[in-house]
């Protein structure tokens, strides 16, 4: 959902906590269905140790954590969202520099969560990662797959061989509702190339990726992961916190883009108010040499 590249080349003038209350209050769930399908696909549990790229506020370290696995998350981009995940997995943890460890109380092992690069040594207990995870999809601007090849490049080596790398990517535009809606995003941010739309996404962005990474396909699949939301204002809170509208924000202003998005939302609002965008978003399974 947040995309790799474009937060740290834009600033823009938003309250970043609350925008990242609103990700983690109203967004953060909608991908709910791609981490539940990837976990059971992979039997996470009290065998893994798992590390969370851009783990955002944590909801996807808590379902893991619940299951029996060690995690530790990773997110230098938004300290206001590691904050909220310290809030959901380190509750009696006070915060530190680095990183904190502690237990929380919803989550069965022990968790890791920090602002930079993760130790060598591994994760939150002892030996390699045995699942890295980069659930932010990729694929929603052009350029975001780009984002990756960085953060999986200081991870990898902390993988033990055979562990599983997940990553993830948006649906082709047909089967994403909310494909027009980001069509506005492009269309504020650069009016001549926006005018084009969302660049259709490739069947092999992922393994493009991987094999960038030296890493080996192994699976995938698509998940129906719709975007509900209780009305218009929760809509556009929600995808304004995922980050995919800041550089319309930086290039026009706030009031502007929250017009548009408000008109593009409307042929998905249901006569009771509620607005409904069915999405399907795709991920890769592929192993460390």
């Amino acid at each position: 959902m947040r995309q790799h590249t474009s937060r740290a080349e834009s600033a823009p003038r938003v309250d970043l906590s609350a925008r990242a209350r609103d990700w983690s209050e109203i967004q953060e769930r909608m991908l709910v269905p791609l981490y539940e399908a990837v976990y059971d696909r992979l039997e996470v549990g009290p065998a893994t140790r798992l590390l969370g790229l851009d783990c955002g506020s944590g909801l996807a370290l808590l379902m893991a954590a619940s299951r029996g696995a060690a995690v530790t998350g990773v997110d230098s981009a938004s300290p206001e969202r590691l904050a909220l995940a310290r809030e959901r997995l380190l509750p009696k943890a006070p915060p530190g520099r680095g990183g904190d460890r502690g237990r929380g109380a919803r989550a069965r092992t022990a968790a890791e969560l920090l602002d930079g690069p993760p130790p060598a040594t591994g994760g939150p207990e002892t030996g390699a990662y045995t699942l890295v995870t980069a659930f932010e999809p990729v694929g929603g601007l052009a350029g975001d797959a780009e984002g990756l090849d960085d953060l999986l490049a200081g991870a990898l080596p902390l993988a033990g061989r055979g562990a599983a790398v997940v990553l993830a990517g948006w649906g082709p535009p047909e089967r994403c509702a909310t494909s027009s809606v980001l069509r506005v995003a492009a269309k504020l941010a650069d009016p001549l190339r926006g005018a084009r739309g969302r660049p259709p996404a490739r069947r092999d962005d992922l393994e493009e990726v991987a094999g960038r990474s030296g890493l080996k396909p192994d699976g995938s699949g698509r998940v129906a992961c719709p975007f509900g939301y209780a009305d218009l204002d929760s809509a556009v809170r929600g995808l304004l916190s995922t980050g995919l509208f800041d550089p319309a924000i930086a290039a026009t202003d706030a009031k502007q883009v929250d017009k548009e998005l408000t008109e593009a939302l409307h042929p998905y609002r249901r006569p009771d108010g509620t607005v409904w965008m069915p999405n399907v978003f795709r991920y890769l399974i592929a192993r460390v040499p």
